[in-house]
């Protein structure tokens, strides 16, 4: 009888645990069932850049391959490249899943590129105390200035005033300017949000508040989180590119998305620090792999590192003669150590290198700039290195010569028999021809006077 129980708790005990595994296995069933509605939440935050374009691309289509019936954007950024930012643009625009762009949390803004997000968006919204605009383009690669805002109003006068009264600036930057404005004016137009003010923030560079950026039409919505966005949005029309959707928030459940190891990657490696410092290190890697063929290892870190700077510099907007003169300039420094050039070619290398660095990448462009910090540390690692060379050589320039003739002239010989004028003498373990004016003995200290061919001229060396 007592085994008999003891062989029927064994069986209760597995009955029980296989009964909590498929009543949560029913949960998870229910939980994530294909009628239950879902939405994707992304983050776009800091500068707008390759990394962040290639994550919400990513993501975005996944979400519609899912079946999300809702993608969620929250926005703070000051705004970034404008390739990235037109690759994201056309994600949205192409996207057959309802997109709302949130400008959040409080405090944060949608400046520049952010500004065109939100416009692409089908529903724009933003957080209190939050902003949006300053869209103005800068001249990215070329050296030059920012474009100049101006005033639409000023380009009416203009205009009437007649046709060779042209915009200031350059040309390219009136052409990137008024391709701006285009692009912004479409997607007001597509969204129906205001459009004068969508001009006025690129041409002027002008600025909204959350709810004055609501009572202009800017923006459709504005919320203090998510809970209230949720709560607003639902039962609202959207218009997709092939049909208009009413979107159902309600219990609607929500998936926060975090950047992945790629777009981490990605996004370290695209940082123009980072870059910056992948091409010096590749440069000076190869640099003495070329000058210690064999060594190996410079070689193969110098050329992986070299190969991922110039894929940041692809995707990167940079100016090549800048590029160009950081080259030139580390290679000045390295040709100081076998050109007797006195510090001169280590001095031009530095100030091309300080110059070239600075070309790199326009500062104007939030967050794709160099630090001055990495900057000024590289500049005085180069110039720590031209001061040991020329200490080197000066060092060695004032070091006695201790071989040719001139070394002879400081060693001493040993006489090896009696001589009177002629005999021989052993200097450094070798045998030499002697001459002398005075009587040797073998074994005598000698020292040498002069070196003619293959004879010495040698004379006792006294105490």
């Amino acid at each position: 009888m007592i085994n008999e129980c003891r062989a029927i708790r064994p069986r209760r005990t597995w009955g029980a645990l296989l009964g909590l595994l498929a009543g949560a296995w029913a949960i998870a069933a229910i939980g994530t069932s294909p009628g239950a509605p879902s939405a994707t939440l992304l983050t776009v935050s800091g500068p707008i850049g390759p990394a962040t374009s290639d994550f919400f691309v990513r993501k975005l289509h996944d979400a519609q391959e899912a079946g999300a019936d809702l993608v969620v954007v929250t926005i703070d950024t000051p705004g970034g490249l404008d390739t990235a930012m037109r690759d994201m643009v056309q994600a949205i625009l192409a996207s057959e899943v309802p997109v709302v762009s949130y400008v959040s949390p409080s405090g944060a803004r949608a400046a520049s590129a952010g500004t065109f997000l939100v416009y692409a968006s089908h529903v724009a919204a933003m957080a209190p105390a939050t902003n949006l605009g300053a869209a103005t383009p800068v001249q990215i690669g070329a050296g030059g200035p920012p474009v100049s805002p101006q005033p639409a109003d000023q380009n009416q006068e203009d205009g009437e005033a007649g046709a060779e009264k042209e915009a200031p600036g350059t040309a390219v930057e009136r052409k990137a300017l008024n391709d701006s404005i285009a692009y912004i004016r479409g997607l007001a137009e597509l969204r129906g949000r205001n459009v004068e003010w969508a001009e006025a923030a690129v041409r002027e560079g002008a600025s909204l508040p959350a709810d004055e950026a609501l009572a202009a039409g800017v923006v459709d919505l504005v919320a203090a989180d998510i809970p209230e966005l949720m709560r607003l949005l639902d039962g609202r029309k959207v218009k997709l590119r092939a049909q208009e959707v009413e979107l159902r928030t309600e219990g609607l459940v929500l998936h926060e998305l975090e950047p992945d190891w790629r777009t981490n990657l990605l996004s370290l490696i695209t940082n123009p620090n980072v870059a910056y410092l992948l091409m010096l290190i590749g440069i000076y890697g190869l640099l003495l792999e070329g000058y210690n063929p064999g060594a190996v290892v410079p070689g193969v870190v110098g050329a992986i590192c070299l190969l991922l700077a110039l894929f940041a510099f692809q995707v990167l907007s940079v100016n090549y003669a800048g590029l160009a003169l950081i080259a030139l300039g580390v290679l000045l420094i390295v040709a100081e150590s076998f050109v007797p050039s006195f510090g001169a070619l280590g001095l031009g290398g530095i100030v091309a290198f300080v110059i070239g660095s600075v070309m790199l990448l326009d500062k104007d462009v939030p967050g794709f700039s160099i630090a001055w910090q990495v900057i000024a540390a590289m500049a005085l690692a180069g110039a720590l290195v031209l001061l040991a060379i020329v200490s080197f050589a000066v060092r060695a320039r004032r070091r006695p010569v201790v071989s040719g003739v001139e070394g002879l002239l400081r060693e001493t010989a040993e006489a090896t028999e009696d001589f009177e004028q002629h005999g021989m003498v052993r200097i450094q373990g070798e045998l030499w021809k002697a001459v002398s004016h005075e009587p040797v003995r073998a074994g005598q200290r000698l020292r040498i006077r002069k070196v003619d061919g293959l004879t010495v001229e040698v004379e006792p060396a006294g105490d």
